[in-house]
């Protein structure tokens, strides 16, 4: 079997052999550990040195280097988080665009192929993953690479009426044909995809699905990420921590409603507290009775955007707690740390509601993982925001408009009301949905449609300039 060399932005840290646990993480490790060969991208620091760091164990070795200052601001914190972030989540009024944070996104793009290429063997099949490494495939080619390179994009993919906000909409999509196979989440990214490549470019769908478009024939498909809901299952039932449903007294079980995300504003974290906020004044008789939870570990926290979603949550949370709670009642616990993943799925399992309402995400695997860990006789509810891409598999799920503050507050009056025979009717629905789109059939079905799609020849890319257009 050829080889594998997966690129992303971040290589997952090493502790003692293993990665660090995370959907991503996880698959793209079992990935290489069935075919050996290299994990590429950056290592997470910011130094003048550009030396390559490896580190093999077993039969993966972990390619990482550094990026400088000026890389790090342009590539990483400019154009990929400033522009490409808010506008591939429909998040205009967010985005911001300057041309040097552009030519260093390309350059670190360059930068990152020069340095893989020494690295390579002639069969190897190279991977690579997310919005920050778009031009990667014409990079590339410019060096002569010619070995089968993949696409997946990890985030939401929107229509052609928002991604030509980007003034270099035209030249950033075009590098995007230099790969073999391009993976989205959902049909509705895949769709918005050949929307762009038919109405702005007149590219051509082929009689066998191909596109071709500047001059490029590659394939676009749908591959939604999943979990191993096995694993989860047994983190689950292992966990022996002290968070399980609380009894205020002899007679009543205190209820725990539970959300996981990495701050940002993609999750609708602020919407989601004021719903909770909703749901406790419509419905005051779960006062006392319930308790949310709410894990938001710290995410750029380098980036102003970033750092003024947390203070809206500090203050929503602050107020909330201060209105409602008593001296032996805390409505809303919001915990801006990180948490290992057993401790996360055994919260999920003593939960009665995983409440998740993204206002945009590729897929959120977090909703995938909460029903994975229920106890099958005794399960929870997933409320789950429609514009997550597992809304479209997990469809047994209480699917909310995150918008809609009162319709989240009587999603969660129902979850928590909803009788066993109901619950299991749910989540017996929704496991046959992740068992048959686990992790192993999203790695397994991308590789095996990227080693066998039979591309046109393609000419080399050239050189050009790179001159775009001002807001």
């Amino acid at each position: 079997m050829s080889r594998l060399v997966v690129v992303s932005n971040r290589v997952a840290p090493i502790k003692a052999g293993k990665v660090a646990a995370g959907g991503l993480a996880v698959g793209i490790h079992d990935a290489l550990r069935q075919s050996g060969g290299i994990w590429f991208g950056w290592s997470g620091e910011v130094s003048a040195s550009p030396d390559i760091g490896c580190e093999t164990v077993g039969n993966i070795t972990y390619a990482t280097l550094a990026l400088n200052k000026r890389d790090y601001d342009q590539y990483y914190r400019g154009f990929s988080n400033a522009t490409l972030w808010p506008i591939f989540h429909y998040r205009i009024d967010l985005a911001r665009y300057n041309r040097e944070e552009y030519e260093g996104y390309r350059r670190v793009n360059a930068m990152l192929a020069e340095k893989l290429k020494p690295l390579l063997k002639p069969d190897d099949i190279i991977w690579i993953h997310d919005y920050h490494l778009i031009p990667f495939a014409e990079e590339c080619r410019r060096l002569g690479i010619r070995n089968r390179i993949g696409f997946f994009l990890h985030i939401p993919f929107p229509p052609p009426e928002i991604l030509t906000v980007i003034p270099p909409h035209n030249e950033l999509l075009r590098t995007l044909c230099y790969y073999d196979l391009i993976g989205f989440q959902t049909d509705t990214d895949r769709l918005a995809f050949q929307d762009y490549m038919t109405r702005e470019v007149r590219g051509v769908i082929e009689a066998d699905g191909s596109l071709t478009a500047y001059g490029q024939n590659f394939r676009a498909g749908v591959f939604p990420i999943g979990v191993v809901p096995e694993e989860i299952r047994e983190l689950a039932e292992s966990y022996k921590g002290r968070r399980r449903p609380m009894r205020r007294n002899t007679d009543v079980l205190r209820k725990n409603i539970i959300s996981v995300d990495r701050l940002d504003y993609s999750k609708g974290l602020v919407e989601r507290f004021k719903a909770y906020e909703a749901f406790l004044d419509r419905f005051p008789e779960h006062r006392r009775l319930v308790e949310f939870i709410q894990i938001a570990p710290t995410s750029r926290s380098d980036v102003k955007t970033y750092q003024t979603i947390r203070q809206q949550l500090e203050s929503e949370a602050g107020h909330i707690n201060g209105r409602l709670s008593d001296l032996d009642w805390t409505p809303l616990h919001y915990l801006n740390k990180s948490h290992d993943r057993r401790t996360l799925m055994g919260l999920f399992r003593y939960a009665a509601v995983g409440f998740v309402t993204p206002l945009r995400d590729g897929m959120n695997l977090v909703a995938k993982e909460y029903v994975a860990s229920q106890n099958p006789e005794d399960p929870g509810v997933l409320v789950l925001s429609r514009f997550a891409g597992a809304a479209k598999e997990l469809t047994s799920a209480l699917i909310v408009n995150p918008y809609d503050c009162i319709g989240m507050a009587e999603a969660l009056d129902r979850a928590l009301r909803m009788p066993l025979a109901e619950r299991k009717d749910r989540y017996e629905h929704m496991m046959r949905a992740i068992r048959a789109a686990d992790l192993d059939a999203w790695r397994d079905t991308f590789l095996r449609d990227l080693r066998t799609f039979s591309s046109r020849p393609r000419p080399a890319a050239k050189k050009t300039s790179r001159g775009v257009m001002k807001l």
